[in-house]
């Protein structure tokens, strides 16, 4: 059992993520339209077109 914890794991190899400017472009565009609106405990989404 000793050994099982005496073993160094082996490094995960970091991806690298590339999003196409499409992808990039929608989900700001997107942030932007999101409003967000409190009221008496409760959170309304809109998407303002």
């Amino acid at each position: 059992m000793a050994k099982l914890y005496s073993k160094k794991n082996p490094q995960k190899k970091q991806v690298q993520l590339n999003p196409k400017d499409e992808t990039v472009k929608f989900l700001l565009d997107y942030s932007k339209a999101l409003s967000v609106i409190n009221c008496n405990k409760m959170k309304f989404e809109a998407l303002l077109n």
